[in-house]
């Protein structure tokens, strides 16, 4: 057994012992994530061949899936008391801690050369976050969250953002073409319109993760998201609310409202400051939209 490890009957009762654990947690993900480093960057910009899931725009490389064989290996080997779920591979082990990996998010980016794309690695016990890290290893930046703080490279950081949306910068990847298809092409681009005439600047690099870990040091003031999965956005969500930032989950239709945030498709993640009317009314209209046409579908069954 490793300095990691314990015993999965040895669970934690007081305040230090989860804080201890989630510590510890975080070691063994940060561990996992830089074990992948390396073998990614190697391949980053090289000549690599793709292969599609859902359509065109939903890329996965072999490198997604032998990051992950490799994180996978790793956690269970520092943590055997795990259950893990992987982008790629699925669901296996069995144990009280639940982990939500992905090996690569923003596989598009890290396929075509574009520099923003990371991995990013949740615990969860009862149902809540208690560790995560998102890691880009282009930049070789750790952003890090345990039950006390959120750290970037070992450092604790706070989120801040302007209160005015006039003056803020948004990273959001709506309208995609799947958006086209459930809220209609004409609406989608009104409502992209409305953001880039009301924000000062609009961006769209991709990455989930990796974007609210950048509201969370303060680099953005708001991000937002209508397509995500767990994977995507548990380790992201710790963080920035450690450090102060707020997420409001989104359940588009597809979750009960009642799930856990990061169960929820949908999300609006702002740095601590910033209230931002326009994006938060155009978020809730697209959920509220595309659970109403799930409803109308339900009835007419």
């Amino acid at each position: 057994m490793t300095s990691f490890q314990k015993a999965s009957d040895d669970l934690p009762e007081t305040r230090e012992q989860r804080v201890a654990e989630a510590k510890r947690l975080v070691a063994v993900a940060t561990m996992a994530a830089r074990a992948v480093q390396a073998p990614l960057m190697a391949a980053f910009r090289s000549d690599m061949e793709v292969d599609y899931k859902r359509d065109l725009h939903d890329i996965v490389t072999v490198h997604d899936k032998t990051a992950e064989l490799t994180i996978r290996n790793i956690i269970l080997e520092n943590e055997p008391n795990s259950v893990i779920l992987g982008e790629e591979g699925g669901q296996i082990g069995d144990g009280d801690i639940q982990w939500y990996v992905d090996p690569i998010d923003g596989t598009a980016n890290f396929a075509s050369g574009f520099a923003f794309w990371c991995v990013s690695i949740a615990a969860v016990r009862n149902g809540s976050v208690v560790a995560g890290v998102v890691f880009d290893p282009v930049a070789n930046a750790l952003f890090s969250a345990d039950l006390e703080h959120s750290y970037l490279d070992g450092q604790i950081i706070r989120s801040k953002a302007v209160d005015d949306e006039r003056r803020a910068t948004l990273i959001t990847g709506y309208p995609v073409s799947r958006d086209f298809h459930l809220d209609g092409r004409e609406i989608a681009l009104s409502r992209f319109g409305d953001l880039v005439d009301t924000f000062s600047t609009v961006r769209r690099p991709g990455s989930a993760a990796l974007s609210i870990a950048h509201v969370a040091a303060g680099f953005v003031d708001v991000a937002a998201g209508f397509g995500v999965n767990s994977w995507d956005v548990a380790a992201a969500i710790l963080i920035l609310k450690n450090a102060g930032g707020r997420y409001e989950p989104l359940s588009l239709g597809k979750v009960h409202p009642s799930s856990a945030d990061f169960m929820c498709p949908g999300y609006v993640a702002t740095g601590n400051g910033g209230e931002y009317p326009t994006l938060n009314r155009i978020a809730r209209d697209i959920s509220a939209g595309r659970v109403g046409k799930l409803l109308a579908s339900n009835g007419a069954k």
